[in-house]
């Protein structure tokens, strides 16, 4: 059993008691809190898988949404990974990255499943797609399979079972609050991030 599996492994056997945990309200505090990367700014995460049809939904809000985000805090997309076929696209959102194609590629990417019905696990469908965007798919799939992007996927599977998450989309604050998806979500961001802000003063 390769590393990818066994993590895989363990996320499934906390499901139900991440289930369970959710369910109390709009968001949950995390206890203990998870470290965070940002020193000096207050840490967002969205939790989203690109087959997820309201995670893709929530794309345009959450980009309206970029563009008012304060200073002082960092925002991060971070794949969530319940099973190999989430791992497998979480490994394409890290190749993107390594390519330093994120940015081009993301929302076309997302088009490209919920309009176009493009199958990420068919490689000679996605070989064909990547080419039409100019990406060499032979360097795409040599990349998909490097050392760099499978730990980043087994990272992705760790912050997966520490937050807690249980469905796409989610959202984390600074390692302290996770919020699951509703319809007041960023909304709901917006409060907790108010609330780290003052508590870090």
């Amino acid at each position: 059993m390769n590393a990818v599996r066994r993590s895989l492994v363990a996320v499934i056997a906390l499901i139900p008691f991440m289930a369970q945990a959710q369910r109390g309200g709009q968001f949950m505090e995390l206890n203990p809190p998870q470290p965070v990367e940002s020193t000096n700014k207050i840490e967002v995460l969205e939790f989203f898988w690109y087959g997820c049809i309201h995670c893709y939904n929530l794309e345009p809000k959450l980009d309206t949404w970029l563009k008012t985000l304060p200073k002082d805090v960092e925002f991060r997309r971070v794949p969530a990974v319940f099973n190999d076929r989430w791992a497998h696209d979480a490994s394409i959102f890290y190749a993107f990255e390594a390519l330093g194609l994120l940015d081009k590629l993301h929302r076309p990417f997302f088009d490209a499943i919920h309009r176009e019905r493009l199958r990420t696990d068919r490689w000679p469908e996605l070989s064909a797609w990547l080419e039409k965007q100019g990406v060499d798919a032979k360097k795409f799939e040599t990349t998909v399979k490097s050392f760099g992007v499978q730990s980043k996927t087994r990272r992705a599977i760790r912050l997966t079972t520490a937050y807690k998450i249980d469905g796409t989309p989610a959202m984390a604050v600074h390692g302290r609050y996770t919020v699951p998806s509703n319809e007041a979500i960023l909304d709901t961001v917006n409060r907790l991030v108010a609330a780290v802000r003052k508590t870090n003063k």
